[in-house]
């Protein structure tokens, strides 16, 4: 490690060490020294890749948030795949509902629907993200109403099983 990274790691503790251990400690369920872990290795992936912290690409308090809680998603994965550690079945929600929370919870409800059959995949995109009746999705996408219906059935029932399978359970 050089001085100047030694420098920006120093800085980035200086600036954003408090807050950032706030929010890993709310992402681990307040386990301090997996929040402390956790900050570490956020700490260590901007170091990794400075270029990511350049202001024009975005916030740098956004980017290591958002890394933060990716990597707390991994870990949690990762034990939840270890036969000898007890996990519970959700993945840990922090306290207060931030924009990271939301835009996490977006990805996993698309890589979801991304998982779904096609028809299922716009039967759903009708009824439930364009607020369309049964009959005009039934109009719009050229089949019956009953097989919107069935279609919506089975299609929710698929989307449940994909979330679960992400580690998305509510």
């Amino acid at each position: 490690m050089t001085d100047d990274s030694g420098e920006l790691l120093r800085a980035l503790h200086a600036d954003y060490g408090d807050a950032l251990y706030a929010h890993a400690l709310r992402l681990v369920g307040g386990d301090r020294q997996r929040a402390e872990d956790l900050v570490q290795e956020t700490l260590l992936r901007a170091w990794r890749h400075p270029e990511a912290l350049d202001p024009e690409r975005g916030s740098v308090r956004a980017w290591l948030f958002t890394t933060a809680r990716h990597l707390a998603i991994d870990a949690w994965r990762r034990r939840s795949v270890r036969v000898s550690e007890v996990v519970t079945d959700t993945v840990p929600e922090s306290v207060t509902d931030d924009e990271t929370d939301r835009a996490v919870e977006a990805w996993a409800v698309a890589e979801a629907l991304a998982r779904l059959s096609p028809q299922h995949r716009e039967v759903l995109v009708e009824c439930f993200y364009r607020g369309r009746s049964v009959a005009e999705a039934s109009a719009r996408l050229g089949i019956p109403p009953g097989t919107v219906k069935s279609r919506t059935h089975y299609a929710l029932r698929a989307l449940r099983l994909a979330l679960e399978e992400l580690g998305v359970t509510r």
